[in-house]
């Protein structure tokens, strides 16, 4: 026979189990369970068994716990996790990923009628077509201003109806209409608020982002900031190398224009004294990377072949194949590497 605890026991349990979980875990979800029925909940946890726990409580009761235990074990991140204890909201421990834990939380989400008084988390749009009503049914219709037809017999919507706009309460004639109709607007599970991330706290849709998206985020900040660094010429690590070779540039300008000479500038002053240097040179090192940008051409040898409008560029490429011994592949379609080396030594040669 088990032993009834009494309410200052059940506290005193909870707030034990709290604080061995918040010892435990360094990860939480702070979800809504706004119409969340019990069994859905059950299934929730069966979900997520294995790596998170769900815990659910009086918030007041909650935030006790945690001020008690914050004090306790001198943690203070613990105390980030009380302003997020508003409405009907439970814990989600975990130790898994959280981006995974979300997701899965979400799959669990139910269809349920519209009730009168609901307040609508989305707009409700009646799809046109037959609804199988019959024609006695046409009063719900007209109370609602939706234009109707009778087509063989039954009830049959022309266009589409915006019954409920989101955040409007649900009328008794709506509610009835959609019951007639068999239509389940709304979902409900539990949604995930905020994530609690030791110590840090911030939105879920933080969980959404990939590496990609935070290298092209960091690439957009770091390109203001050499933009900001040049406009006021504020050295920054960003915008040295763009200052150094700007100031290459104006020195080089400078030994073109006059007798002074450098080192890195002879070799400048060679090519423009004779350009045929220039056009050995572009030569060699079309030599060099032919090797390497022929390669996917030559992968892509045995597919359907493409006809490419002649350029000049794709003409030079042509020769220059032709030159060094592929002549079979002069009119396979040239990648676009290949034909953008060509496109620089044939402006330059």
């Amino acid at each position: 026979m088990t032993v009834k605890l009494s309410k200052a026991e059940k506290k005193v349990a909870y707030d034990k189990k709290l604080c061995q979980l918040l010892d435990e875990y360094n990860k939480v979800l702070i979800a809504t369970a706004d119409n969340v029925g019990s069994n859905q909940l059950q299934n929730i946890r069966k979900g997520l068994r294995g790596d998170s726990i769900i815990l659910m409580g009086k918030n007041t009761l909650i935030r006790r716990c945690i001020k008690i235990h914050a004090e306790k074990s001198g943690n203070k991140d613990y105390l980030n996790l009380l302003p997020l204890l508003v409405g009907n909201v439970g814990l989600i421990f975990t130790k898994g990923d959280l981006k995974e834990v979300s997701e899965e939380v979400a799959k669990y989400k139910v269809g349920a009628p519209a009730r009168v008084g609901l307040v609508a988390p989305i707009d409700v749009v009646v799809p046109p077509g037959n609804t199988g009503l019959d024609p006695s049914q046409t009063s719900f219709f007209q109370v609602l201003n939706i234009p109707t037809k009778i087509n063989k017999g039954t009830v049959e919507i022309i266009t589409p109806v915006e019954l409920i706009r989101k955040g409007e309460k649900v009328g008794s004639s709506e509610a009835a209409l959609l019951a007639k109709l068999g239509i389940r607007p709304f979902s409900y599970g539990l949604v995930i608020q905020s994530v609690y991330d030791s110590g840090s706290v911030f939105s879920p849709e933080v969980l959404d982002l990939t590496e990609d998206d935070l290298i092209e985020k960091f690439a957009a900040g770091v390109s203001m900031v050499t933009s900001l660094s040049l406009a006021l010429s504020y050295p920054t690590l960003a915008a040295a190398p763009h200052m150094f070779i700007n100031a290459y540039k104006n020195v080089l300008a400078v030994a073109i224009e006059t007798e002074y000479t450098f080192p890195q500038a002879e070799q400048i002053k060679e090519y423009l004294k004779d350009p045929s240097k220039f056009a050995v040179a572009a030569r060699l090192l079309l030599l060099i990377l032919e090797p390497l940008l022929l390669r996917p051409l030559l992968q892509r040898k045995k597919k359907r072949k493409r006809s490419l409008r002649r350029s000049p560029t794709t003409t030079w490429a042509s020769a220059c194949l032709i030159k060094y011994g592929f002549s079979g592949l002069r009119e396979c379609t040239f990648t676009k590497n290949f034909c953008l080396v060509s496109s620089i030594i044939y402006q330059t040669c």
